[in-house]
């Protein structure tokens, strides 16, 4: 199965500069770069068949594989089921907690051991956008690297609880008729 998913941007941060972002869904890889930001990368496993739904092919986290700056981080994926909150991804690194929670159908929230970082928006059509970082949460450029990262991995935003609610229904449906 193709996923035909190839996405090369570079993405203007209001606080790194130019973050170049790479993802490959065939290939099953995300990467982001930029200067003076930790080269981060998540890759899926050749063997793991992809699912088109997440630009990276899987929510399995024991199919993927995140490194910052070379050095392996721990992952963790909700479920992605019917509320925004099930999508939420979870990365270890450095003994830090990275969250990145989607909260609007564009938009998702990354936080580091609590505390709001930023908004990651999306302009659609599966493309990464730039985040809006928080003054006060003063950023590091590996906290950027990950929230890059993961949001062109798994996408920025999701549905309503309505439209997932809906969408199952119509499922249940078929299954019918």
């Amino acid at each position: 199965m193709s996923l035909s998913v190839v996405i090369a941007t570079t993405v203007e941060d209001p606080a790194f500069g130019p973050v170049r972002i790479r993802v490959d869904g065939d290939e099953g890889v995300a990467e982001v770069t930029g200067h003076g930001l930790p080269r981060a990368v998540l890759r899926r496993a050749l063997k793991t068949a992809p699912r088109t739904s997440v630009p990276i092919g899987t929510r399995d986290a024991a199919a993927l594989a995140l490194t910052v700056g070379g050095a392996p981080a721990g992952l963790s994926l909700g479920k992605g089921r019917f509320t925004r909150r099930s999508y939420a991804v979870e990365a270890a690194y450095e003994g830090h907690a990275y969250r990145l929670v989607p909260r609007g159908e564009t938009f998702s929230r990354l936080s580091l051991d609590g505390t709001v970082l930023g908004d990651f928006t999306s302009p659609g059509h599966g493309r990464p956008g730039r985040a809006t970082w928080k003054p006060r949460a003063k950023a590091l450029p590996r906290d950027a690297a990950i929230g890059y990262v993961l949001t062109a991995a798994f996408g920025t935003g999701a549905k309503p609880l309505s439209d997932g609610l809906a969408e199952a229904g119509g499922s249940v449906f078929d299954i019918f008729s």
